[in-house]
């Protein structure tokens, strides 16, 4: 909400308190009464759901800034997924019913929702067209790009197996995947998650290959 003006944030922060959660911690489970609006202040989490077998599907990775547990604010239905903290994690929590009456009082607080929702919508559409019709060299040269945000040198923000879930993949598949382009001199691998990028253009192009 950092675009909303002092006043509207002074109303929110009213309406706010502040919980921290332990590395591993659940910040909620589907099945959870919602109504809630999470918003991550410190840390890292991760969103999943669980298939009737129990195989663990991870649907994002939640920064700092972003906030979980929205669609709940508008249903009466209970919450759909799981929430995690991946690292010691405070978020700022939200009390549903008052939130809607500022939003009624402020539209400018709705729309920041709604614009972020829009983008989340994009971005999962993408996410779903990418394990449809991309390779999964293409989606873990995409991921690994998207991950570094630009630097050459970057730590990967979740397991290797949340990874390979998010992607659509085994850890497997994926392990073998990234030991592939390091051998072709596209990335170096450093321990459990530092990645080097030694060829960009060479990675880039693999992401957009068709």
């Amino acid at each position: 909400f950092a675009s909303l003006s002092n006043k509207e944030n002074m109303e929110l922060v009213e309406i706010s308190s502040s919980r921290s959660f332990k590395k591993g911690e659940t910040i909620y489970r589907a099945g959870d009464e919602g109504g809630t609006l999470f918003v991550l202040y410190t840390g890292r989490a991760k969103l999943y759901r669980l298939t009737a077998a129990g195989k663990e599907q991870v649907l994002r990775l939640v920064e700092p800034g972003e906030f979980i547990g929205e669609l709940s604010l508008f249903s009466s239905l209970p919450l759909t997924d799981n929430a995690q903290a991946l690292e010691d994690t405070t978020m700022c929590v939200l009390q549903g019913q008052r939130l809607k009456t500022l939003m009624a009082k402020y539209p400018s607080i709705a729309f920041k929702v709604m614009d972020e929702l829009s983008r989340r919508l994009e971005k999962a559409e993408n996410r779903i067209e990418d394990i449809s019709l991309s390779s999964v060299t293409k989606r873990v040269a995409g991921a690994l790009l998207e991950l570094s945000e630009g630097k050459q040198e970057f730590s990967l923000p979740m397991t290797k197996g949340d990874l390979a879930s998010q992607l659509g993949m085994t850890q497997e598949t994926l392990s073998r995947k990234l030991s592939t382009l390091q051998e072709e001199g596209l990335i170096l691998l450093k321990g459990h998650r530092k990645v080097i990028i030694q060829n960009k253009s060479e990675l880039e192009a693999t992401s957009l290959e068709e």
